[in-house]
């Protein structure tokens, strides 16, 4: 691990024009899961979280982030009648989510961001009536689209989430999608 960071600081040190910017940030999200299981529609929760990029030149960029996601979901009524009131319809589940994206035209006005994200279910030790954790896989893998308006310090973000593995222990396979708005400010 030592190792690994002196070759991050040398990789900067060597590419003397690299600028690394940290910052904190906070938003809405509007979450569904498309399984058969689950309701169509889109539930509101939020999102709050940091960030850290470098960019390489003017135009290309790398950022990392760690956002703490609400998601917010309702079993469908049929295995809802299944389930005989077994558990609540509304879910609310909690993901550590870690995406890593690439930025163009990282120092102008717009920039465009995309990139993989990796999420952990957060509060799975929760009981069965609280969280559904038999209902729920503990990870979830993602990619990440969206734009930014940068009126520096200040950052308006938009992007969509594409879930990309199968979030569901019961029933039908279901995959997550998200939209995602919000508000960053650059610190440093």
């Amino acid at each position: 691990m030592k190792n690994f960071f002196l070759l991050f600081a040398l990789f900067f040190a060597l590419t003397g024009y690299s600028q690394i910017h940290i910052g904190a940030k906070a938003g809405a999200n509007l979450t569904r899961l498309d399984g058969q299981a689950f309701d169509d529609n889109f539930e509101f929760g939020y999102q709050i979280g940091g960030f850290v990029y470098f960019n390489l030149t003017d135009f290309v960029g790398v950022q990392g982030e760690v956002l703490f996601n609400q998601t917010n979901t309702k079993i469908s009524d049929d295995y809802r009648d299944v389930f005989d009131n077994a558990f609540k319809k509304d879910k609310t589940l909690n993901y550590v989510s870690v995406p890593v994206l690439l930025r163009l035209n990282s120092e102008g006005l717009i920039t465009v961001v995309a990139g993989p994200q990796f999420s952990f279910l957060a509060n799975n030790d929760e009981s069965f009536r609280q969280n559904g954790k038999k209902l729920f896989k503990k990870t979830d893998f993602s990619f990440v689209a969206g734009a930014e308006i940068n009126i520096r310090p200040l950052t308006i973000y938009a992007r969509y989430v594409w879930g990309f593995s199968d979030v569901s222990d019961f029933g039908d396979k279901a995959n997550s999608e998200q939209i995602q708005a919000g508000l960053a400010l650059r610190l440093f």
